[in-house]
């Protein structure tokens, strides 16, 4: 049976998910008569009742929590480290809840999970395309700050303009003398794919160009083979936009089974900047995106939030940068 959340408290309470928090977070801003119904229906639900008894004792838990999908990305492990360890420098603990899911009610749950541990504040670091109410309730009721471009109303958003880093990626193809630049795509359910994508187009589409068919990606090297073995097929396909490393790798190793050089033949450009970019064969041309410098700013934005409820929310874009390697080149392996 799932236990109690502080959704269901607010319900039996009668009262928002923001009033319970704030009732067991101590707040004094909270009518006597509605504190007891709260802590009644924390009574009767048997509502994690050693976490909330902490956060009224102290009115801190110093714990702020983390929202993220489980996977084993190089990027989302950056990002992590960069969190606990501004974190920890502020003297704050970290908790994390995983989904493997980005449906609503995943990610609902996991936030649900975190507010349950009566956690301060929320980081939360994946893609949030159609939030719900419930959601909405929860990022009212505890500080939150989003990393992946999602939004609430009340959520604030520090991110990389992932929109402006497609079309960086699709400009550089372009100003090396490319007449089209394909483009290996990541999940659709991702706000980040959905950005990158559009970049790539309005860009292309800026320059008077018809973009070709987007080719369909998940992230994993794998998907990114299968499209470079479908690119090989194609002669006039000479430069390559992916929208993440790992299927840049993937992609480079499809086009050599097919014949096809990089980048003597095709151009090819990633997204990220993880470790290993430097050490493909050919090192390979990327956007790089600070992930640790975004985990550490989010937490420090988050902190904030804290200790300045009343604070109106600043939205923050996080620049990209070009990282220029061997595996793009001008067209028929001309050098710039």
């Amino acid at each position: 049976m799932k236990a109690p959340g502080m959704t269901d408290v607010a319900r039996l309470a009668g009262v928002s998910a923001q009033t319970v928090s704030r009732t067991l977070s101590g707040s004094p801003n909270v009518q006597q008569a509605t504190r007891a119904k709260v802590l009644a229906a924390v009574e009767q639900l048997g509502y994690r009742r050693n976490s909330a008894a902490r956060a009224l004792s102290s009115g801190r838990s110093r714990t702020i929590g983390v929202v993220t999908l489980q996977t084993g990305f190089a990027s989302r492990t950056a990002l992590t480290v960069g969190i606990e360890t501004a974190a920890s420098d502020a003297g704050y603990a970290v908790s994390t809840a995983t989904t493997a899911s980005l449906e609503a009610g995943a990610i609902e749950a996991a936030l649900s999970r975190l507010a349950d541990q009566a956690v301060e504040g929320i980081v939360l670091a994946v893609p949030l395309i159609s939030p719900n109410h419930a959601i909405d309730a929860l990022t009212r009721a505890v500080p939150t700050v989003a990393i992946d471009g999602s939004r609430t109303p009340s959520t604030e958003v520090l991110a990389v303009d992932q929109r402006a880093l497609g079309a960086m990626a699709t400009r550089h193809l372009l100003e090396l003398g490319h007449e089209n630049v394909w483009h290996v795509g990541g999940p659709p359910e991702w706000l980040d794919a959905v950005r990158r994508a559009e970049g790539w187009r309005s860009e292309l589409e800026e320059a008077g160009i018809v973009p070709p068919p987007e080719l369909p990606g998940d992230w994993s090297p794998g998907s990114g083979h299968r499209a470079g073995l479908i690119l090989g097929r194609i002669p006039d396909a000479t430069a390559v936009f992916v929208a993440s490393d790992e299927m840049a790798f993937g992609l480079i190793r499809g086009l050599a089974e097919s014949g096809r050089r990089v980048p003597d033949d095709v151009s090819v450009i990633g997204i990220d900047d993880i470790p290993l970019a430097a050490y493909c064969s050919p090192p390979l041309t990327t956007i790089a995106q600070p992930f640790a410098d975004v985990g550490r700013l989010a937490v420090q934005h988050l902190l904030h939030s804290i200790a300045h409820p009343e604070t109106p929310h600043l939205d923050q874009v996080v620049k990209p940068a070009l990282v220029v390697r061997a595996s793009t080149a001008r067209p028929h392996g001309e050098r710039p």
